[in-house]
């Protein structure tokens, strides 16, 4: 909860990371509050009110997760939402003749989204939820200390580069900063 506040607020693409990390940490724990409480809370010195504040920050995650049915696999809505929220940004980024540097990472990083795409089977899920997936993918992959080939390297680089792209223009969109129409001063 702490570290998930604070990623939102400084990095919404470490923060969308981050929050699959956690489910997939609930789902470890079989949404069960008593292993998180024992397997991760305990983890931490936190205070009373810290370890209780965090505890029931998991208990709603689990309660979600449950009622959402992504208990097995799949993404909470909140999550979806970051990448809902994202993906009206990139389109526009890419309508504004003002970022042409948003432009060119997108589209030096289009062909291995297609091809992340095609491999994976991600037809069906939104362009930015495949750059995500394939930026996890290669996470868990060096967590695991599994053997990473240098052409999925070369992919996930440039899409690291463009997501990063679009994670400062988030945070200047949030903060107010970022303006994309000529009418804009």
């Amino acid at each position: 909860m702490f570290v998930s506040k604070e990623l939102r607020k400084k990095n919404i693409a470490e923060y969308l990371l981050y929050m699959w990390q956690v489910e997939d940490l609930i789902r470890a724990n079989n949404l069960s509050l008593d292993s998180i409480k024992n397997n991760v809370i305990s983890a931490y010195g936190l205070s009373d009110d810290d370890r209780a504040q965090l505890t029931e920050w998991y208990g709603n995650l689990v309660e979600m997760m449950r009622t959402e049915g992504v208990a097995q696999s799949g993404h909470l809505q909140i999550n979806k939402n970051t990448i809902i929220m994202l993906t009206d940004l990139h389109l526009r980024l890419l309508e504004s003749p003002k970022v042409p540097f948003y432009s060119a990472a997108y589209y030096k990083a289009l062909p291995f989204i297609v091809e992340f795409r095609t491999k994976s089977n991600g037809q069906e899920k939104p362009e930015l939820e495949n750059c995500f997936d394939a930026l996890y993918m290669v996470w868990m992959m060096k967590l695991q200390k599994r053997e990473i080939s240098e052409e999925t390297l070369k992919a996930t680089a440039e899409i690291s580069k463009f997501i990063s792209m679009l994670s400062l223009y988030y945070g200047e969109d949030e903060a107010g900063r970022l303006k994309l129409e000529d009418d804009e001063v």
